[in-house]
């Protein structure tokens, strides 16, 4: 698979056993910090949420999202279906998911947000969905849920968000049932050449003075950029998917690999 440029970023957060730091961005900062500065982040854009991803996306993130629950299939069979949703607060992806299932599917939200699942629960209340959707606060490393709990996992332009992206992947083979599934929406490394640079111009010229217009501040979506930056490419990633136990193992780029969408299966 064709790479582009190394344009000076560290795209893979690994670590020697004997530094405790990770990344906020394209800063390094202490392990116990970097939970705070996001939960920041996201109280900060919660309710512009989806602005943030129009932005970031110019759009297509909705278009991504409904590629995600088409590739994941819900069964529309009479056995029940129930699907968590990590790290999805607003509910986006829980509510297509409701709508693409049986009437008796039921779907979790799970953020460390109280701020985005504030937002979460107006939307679900408004489409009607409380009844088939739950929202609990927790964090994607330590998840508040019984082993063996869950028919699939989704997580969307999340992990990359998390402190110990392998801690959040055993938790999400952890809660799911033999025979679930892991799928992941996330922004990914542009495999395209020219359109990596016309996103890389995008994303840190465009995006930030987008977000200082459009939300009165820069230093948010500053971070979201750079945090897709430090994020680990699509073959790196499905490794790190298949070390915390899934099998068969895959992905599929979208839009030259601006974004991608990662599956396993626990076997």
């Amino acid at each position: 698979m064709t790479k582009r440029p190394s344009l000076g970023y560290d795209y893979p957060m690994i670590k020697s056993t004997q530094d405790t730091s990770t990344t906020f961005g394209f800063q390094k900062v202490a392990d116990e910090e970097r939970q705070d500065r996001v939960n920041e982040v996201f109280a900060t854009v919660a309710e512009r949420y989806d602005l943030m991803n129009d932005l970031m996306s110019g759009g297509l993130h909705r278009l991504w999202k409904g590629d995600m629950i088409a590739w994941l299939a819900p069964p529309r069979g009479e056995r029940p279906f129930s699907l968590l949703d990590v790290a999805g607060g607003t509910g986006d992806i829980a509510m297509r998911y409701a709508k693409a299932s049986r009437d008796g599917a039921r779907a979790t939200i799970c953020d460390i947000s109280p701020e985005m699942l504030s937002v979460g629960r107006k939307r679900v209340e408004k489409a009607g969905l409380s009844n088939r959707i739950d929202l609990v606060e927790g964090n994607a490393e330590v998840l508040p849920f019984e082993d063996r709990s869950f028919d699939a996992y989704t997580i969307a332009f999340g992990i990359r968000n998390v402190t110990h992206i392998d801690k959040a992947l055993e938790e999400a083979y952890r809660v799911l049932k033999v025979g679930g599934r892991f799928m992941c929406l996330e922004f990914s490394e542009v495999q395209v050449p020219v359109l990596d640079r016309l996103y890389d111009f995008h994303s840190f010229e465009v995006i930030p003075r987008l977000g200082k217009l459009t939300a009165g501040a820069s230093d948010p979506y500053t971070y979201l950029v750079e945090s897709i930056r430090k994020f680990p490419d699509q073959d790196t990633f499905a490794d790190m998917i298949s070390a915390a136990g899934f099998e068969r193992v895959s992905y599929r780029n979208l839009t030259g690999g601006i974004a991608a969408i990662h599956s396993g299966w626990k076997i």
